[in-house]
């Protein structure tokens, strides 16, 4: 994919990734159809840690991933969340969700994140390394649709996971 580039979020992308994350999840059932003010929340509140967009040959936004810290009740640090991942309606299934997951999984990991949780549907993202994990939980959700996946060596974190307050759902921690 050639035609398409992944980067940094900048400042002047910030409208799109907007319109782009409302469109991509309008038509999705099993979400609040909010993940674009999760994503200004996340930024608003410092806790965007990683923001990648992807742009095709125009330079026009067409992929977004976002991501950002949780904590761990066991007292594990380095872990984060990702998502909302969002690709342009008419794009969707073409390859471009992975690619921008894969390069936003691959600079965590050289950032030193230790390991990364998601909800979403187990089918889309084993194949990403994601599974179920016991030993976390996030409390309120469906525990098939929350996954893990380990980037470092060291132990597995075990306890409650607590994603950053722009989500909305607090988790007793």
């Amino acid at each position: 994919m050639s035609w398409l580039t992944v980067r940094d979020e900048q400042p002047a992308d910030i409208p799109a990734i907007y319109a782009l994350t409302r469109a991509a999840f309008a038509k999705d059932g099993r979400t609040d159809g909010n993940e674009q003010e999760i994503v200004n929340a996340l930024r608003d509140d410092g806790d965007l840690t990683l923001s990648l967009v992807a742009t095709n040959m125009d330079e026009a936004i067409i992929g977004h991933i976002a991501f950002s810290p949780v904590t761990i009740s066991d007292g594990t640090q380095g872990w984060y969340a990702v998502g909302p991942i969002s690709v342009m309606p008419t794009r969707q299934r073409t390859g471009i969700g992975s690619r921008i997951a894969t390069e936003g999984m691959e600079r965590m990991k050289a950032m030193g994140a230790k390991g990364l949780v998601l909800l979403g549907d187990p089918g889309a993202y084993e194949r990403f390394g994601f599974a179920k994990d016991a030993d976390l939980t996030l409390p309120g959700f469906p525990a098939d649709r929350f996954q893990v996946r380990m980037l470092g060596e060291g132990p597995r974190p075990r306890g409650t996971v607590r994603y950053a307050k722009a989500f909305g759902y607090e988790a007793a921690g």
